[in-house]
């Protein structure tokens, strides 16, 4: 991938909240101007990269903290909130795509630990997908599936002005970034995959019984969401409630590899993304996609890193992407989990070749890599 390389930035430790300023609706393929806002405050350092260990970084859902500018656009496959900026003259884009039960601020620790170590992204998009954080569930839901969603995401970039395009993806997000790369080969550059998820899900999701060892976490989450889905506001009220009673760290910790070590804000945005209708409809996509073939076509590189910790991603998963992706290259991030973005941001840059080597003298033993 391709990144500029600029003098780091300083950022803020606030909590998640939703106060950014709104913005008019752009018209269709465009993006919107945002109404004038009040200077955000004065953001305290980010650690340097000397103590940069693990989930050293809470979200961050002010978009100005980090240069970029939150748009909302109306495109073909739905509206879609977006964050983005720090151009440069590039014509080249980094693209960030969340997963499920996620949105835009799951990417800010990577972005933090980018800024505090001189390795700033530039020439973002980071949306949030159709359904989740600030974006709505479009009325047709046969939009939100793998095929479409890549074309929006690649109509997204078009229309903020960028031909190519760099793509990373999160679980959820991963798959996506992969159908975009093998469905528009000449625009995508290079893909990096933070634990996708990929053929194990498919298997889970069509045979969630005959399948059930291959991942019982995420077929029992499956399972779950379902029931959640079907009780309708009770399932919403009874999430809240659980939220309210402190007890949700405990149900999300088999995603983390270290869960009391994760931030407050962390937890309080998986709670808030808990959306059993999305997560189910997700799912249900990729249980019906031929990943084999259409990953197949696949030509730029690939950049694949998953803890070793991570639930939803197995041995045979990196041995069947290995066979489909003839580009695909894959490391395990020792000591995380579901989210190594978010457990072990700055990792997650240099495994995914973000930027050139640059030697950080004692990352090896703080970040608690070999």
């Amino acid at each position: 991938m391709s990144i500029l390389m600029t003098r780091p930035a300083i950022r803020n430790r606030s909590t998640p909240d939703r106060s950014t300023p709104d913005v008019a609706v752009a018209s269709i393929g465009a993006p919107d101007s945002p109404k004038p806002a009040p200077t955000p405050p004065r953001p305290k350092p980010a650690p340097p990269a000397t103590v940069l260990g693990y989930s050293p970084f809470p979200l961050d859902a002010d978009a100005r903290h980090f240069g970029l500018t939150t748009s909302t656009m109306r495109l073909k496959g739905g509206t879609v909130r977006v964050r983005h900026g720090r151009r440069t003259a590039s014509e080249t884009a980094t693209i960030l795509l969340h997963g499920a039960a996620g949105s835009w601020t799951t990417w800010t620790p990577l972005l933090q630990a980018g800024d505090a170590t001189a390795r700033e992204l530039t020439d973002l998009i980071i949306p949030d997908l159709p359904g989740w954080g600030d974006s709505p569930t479009p009325a047709d839901v046969s939009v939100l599936g793998v095929e479409s969603m890549a074309e929006l995401v690649a109509d997204l970039a078009r229309s903020l002005g960028y031909e190519r395009w760099d793509v990373v993806g999160h679980s959820m997000g991963g798959f996506i970034a992969l159908q975009l790369a093998a469905s528009e080969t000449r625009a995508t550059a290079s893909v990096g995959l933070v634990s996708a998820t990929s053929f194990s899900i498919i298997d889970s999701v069509s045979h969630p019984i005959r399948r059930f060892s291959v991942l019982p976490a995420f077929t029992a989450l499956l399972l779950t969401m379902r029931m959640l889905r079907v009780a309708g506001p009770i399932g919403r009220g009874l999430v809240r409630a659980v939220a309210g009673l402190g007890l949700l760290r405990g149900l999300v910790a088999p995603l983390f590899s270290w869960p009391t070590a994760i931030d407050a804000t962390v937890v309080a945005a998986l709670g808030a993304e808990v959306r059993p209708a999305g997560f189910v409809l997700a799912a249900h996509r990729a249980g019906t996609y031929d990943a084999a073939t259409r990953w197949a076509q696949i030509r730029c590189p690939v950049r694949s890193v998953h803890g070793d910790h991570d639930v939803f991603v197995t041995a045979d998963d990196d041995e069947r992407l290995l066979a489909a992706i003839s580009t695909c290259r894959i490391s395990t991030i020792p000591g995380a989990g579901h989210f190594s973005q978010i457990e072990r941001p700055l990792e997650v840059l240099i495994r995914l070749e973000f930027t050139v080597s640059q030697p950080i003298r004692t990352a090896a033993r703080l970040l608690g890599t070999c």
